[in-house]
């Protein structure tokens, strides 16, 4: 009877007690989001408002239940998807930056492939048991929960669920006014903590990509079209190389007014920003979001009118070609080169840049001195000197070569890792971050340094050349404006060096107008954004206008085009120069060590031996190493360059590929044929 009426009497507080529940999960996953319940609690005293609506998403969520006489089984599932949600985003957090997000559920089906880069084994067996515990909760609640006596009053709860939906979406309408919330994420990991796990998980699932303006239309393309009419035509003749230079979280530390540092860091760089065109450089991001400034730099595309935290690299390029300077520029007769001293698959680039109309890509496993790294593991900037120079060799004609800098990277040590700083730092709020800024200073210093030598390097260099240098956005350290002097977080800096004597020029620009800037001083005029940041940068309705020629050339109609969309997608290949092997030399009978002799190899150059990986030992770009197994008649053997990253997979299946078939042996010399086919 006791057990009856407390029966009685939870139905009857029911949606009290499930906000409650709702309240509490929410305040669960907020803490394991941000691995401290201190931060969670400071979090929900500090910003009431953003818990309550995030905790009315739960609640929103779980009125379903209502449909059901398993209400305690799906409350408990509900509980639990939420739950495993706030897990997956916990144990992101230990190893990268950037939160879950809805373009990584797509990665969820690859779950078991992609984990290792993200769980050690003590982990992973932590997520089994977490796993086996789940499974085992839901059972119980199948088998064991209490179900529903009353009657089911569709008729009734039907549309009080729909209206609670609908009553929801109107709160978060009124959130987002009253600046609760925000519909634009400048560092998505900022937007996390600021706005709360739910609301930006599916703000980034369900807002993607640009929204079709309301007059859109044939008629209002052409009239965009129409207002670029002052410009001149592409002037014909030679052009110049022209080289982007993305340098990872560069900016200039002295603009912090808290900090007290021994010496400038970026010498090199202010020298160049005081003889060549420079200013400021908007990006549109902060502490992250690498990727979406090299989106804007490429195509002319403002990151404004996307979702909330989108990054066209994970949503419509994935699935279609975009207009780009590289597209512009290949009409043109020039050659189009990437390089990064990181992984190729490092945001997707490997299959994102033949979207963007790439020619060659040189990734940190086709770089000889991928070795060359700092202290907490990034390839240092120095390795890609050699890299710019031998694309401007590769060609007869001009080249446009996008080159993505690392050694900023964070995350930066709270300790003091560096045993001897060149530079010293002081004056900041605690000891930790002084040990932060100081590792940033001294990497941003040598990144200076390898400025000046490229630099240098092109002044000798017997063609024009162009070079176009930045930050990506600031670094990741709690920057607030009231800590700039220029007062403003989503802000760089740029200098566009030349070696043939252009005007000096002070102008502050977005990432998305400096590739149209640069064209513009050479006389060339060719493509859609190219021709309209030309024409328009500075006029009436320049942002509204740019925001429908961005539809219309992605999602749109592509009346630009005449309905079609003119790019296709290029046959990239991977490095410069093609993997050879020549010579496979036995030097050692008790061991079986055989030398391969070839060219362009790498430190990312393994053996496949009877299409199976071989221990592989890199010696230098010309000879490589295997030991411990005699190779026999017909034994067949392929050098490939091998993924980086967590697949370890070889990266091409053409270019980088050598392979063998090992015909006869005696004991000190193997000799064999060359499969041209790379079969």
């Amino acid at each position: 009877m006791t057990e009856l009426k407390l029966s009685n009497l939870c139905n009857k507080i029911s949606l009290i007690l499930q906000a409650l529940w709702c309240a509490l999960l929410y305040f669960i996953i907020e803490a394991i989001s941000r691995h401290s319940v201190v931060k969670a609690w400071s979090y929900m005293t500090k910003s009431p408002l953003v818990f309550a609506y995030n905790t009315g998403f739960l609640f929103v969520t779980m009125l379903i239940v209502y449909l059901f006489r398993r209400r305690v089984f799906w409350r408990i599932l509900i509980s639990l998807l939420w739950l495993s949600l706030g897990l997956i985003n916990g144990v992101l957090l230990m190893s990268r930056v950037t939160p879950f997000t809805g373009p990584d559920l797509k990665l969820l089906t690859d779950a078991a492939s992609i984990s290792n880069k993200y769980l050690t084994p003590t982990t992973s067996v932590i997520a089994v048991v977490v796993v086996v515990l789940m499974v085992f909760v839901l059972l119980f609640a199948i088998i064991k929960a209490p179900k529903y006596r009353g009657t089911l009053k569709y008729r009734y709860n039907l549309p009080l669920v729909l209206a609670g939906f609908l009553a929801f979406a109107g709160i978060t309408q009124l959130a987002l006014e009253k600046r609760v919330l925000s519909n634009y994420f400048g560092n998505i990991a900022f937007a996390y903590e600021d706005y709360g796990y739910p609301y930006c998980l599916f703000t980034t699932i369900f807002n993607t990509g640009i929204s079709q303006p309301r007059d859109y239309s044939e008629e209002e393309i052409q009239r965009i079209i129409a207002s670029e009419s002052g410009l001149q035509e592409t002037r014909e003749g030679e052009y110049p190389n022209i080289i982007f230079l993305q340098l990872e979280s560069f900016f200039d530390p002295m603009l912090v007014n808290y900090l007290e540092i021994s010496e400038d860091p970026i010498p090199n760089f202010r020298k160049l920003m005081k003889e060549y065109s420079s200013g400021y450089f908007k990006v549109p991001s902060v502490g992250a979001g690498t990727a979406n400034t090299e989106f804007e730099t490429i195509t002319g595309m403002s990151m404004h009118y996307f979702g909330p935290g989108e990054y066209p690299y994970k949503s419509i390029l994935k699935e279609s070609t975009c207009e780009s300077t590289p597209y512009v520029l290949k009409d043109l007769g020039y050659t189009t080169h990437a390089i990064h001293n990181n992984e190729a698959n490092f945001y997707g680039r490997k299959n994102i840049f033949p979207n963007l109309g790439f020619d060659s890509y040189t990734s940190a496993e086709y770089m000889p001195e991928e070795d060359d790294q700092n202290i907490q593991g990034w390839t240092r900037d120095r390795v890609l000197t050699d890299e710019i120079l031998k694309c401007l060799d590769s060609s007869e004609g001009p080249d446009y070569v996008y080159t993505i800098s690392v050694q900023g990277h964070g995350s930066y040590p709270e300790e003091p890792i560096l045993e001897d700083p060149e530079i010293t730092v002081s004056g900041s709020p605690t000891k930790e971050k002084d040990y932060q800024w100081e590792y940033y200073v001294n990497q941003i210093r040598d990144m200076d340094v390898f400025v000046g030598e490229l630099v240098a390097a092109l002044e000798e260099y017997p063609e024009d050349c162009i070079l176009v240098m930045y930050g990506d956005h600031l670094p990741t350290m709690d920057l607030t404006i009231e800590n700039l002097k220029n007062k403003y977080l989503f802000q760089t800096q740029y200098v566009i060096y030349d070696n043939f004597g252009m005007k000096k020029q002070n102008v502050n620009l977005a990432a998305y107008q400096m590739a149209a800037t640069i064209l513009d001083r050479i006389g060339i005029h060719n493509g859609s954004l190219i021709r309209y940041h030309q024409a328009r940068r500075n006029s009436k309705n320049y942002q509204v206008d740019l925001e429908m020629l961005q539809y219309d050339l992605l999602y749109g109609a592509k009346y630009s085009y005449d309905g079609e969309n003119p790019y296709k997608r290029t046959k990239m290949r991977l490095g410069l120069y093609d993997t050879t092997l020549d010579t496979i030399s036995l030097v050692s009978l008790s061991d079986y060590t055989y030398y391969l002799r070839g060219t362009n190899f790498t430190p990312s150059s393994e053996v496949k031996l009877n299409g199976e990986w071989y221990k592989t030992v890199y010696v230098n770009p010309t000879t490589l190493v295997i030991t411990g197994t005699e190779l026999k008649d017909f034994d067949r053997i392929a050098v490939n360059i091998r993924s980086n990253s967590s697949t370890r997979k070889a990266l091409s299946k053409s270019y980088d590929r050598a392979v063998y078939a090992i015909m006869k042996t005696n004991p000190w010399n193997i000799e064999a044929h060359y499969d041209k086919s790379g079969e």
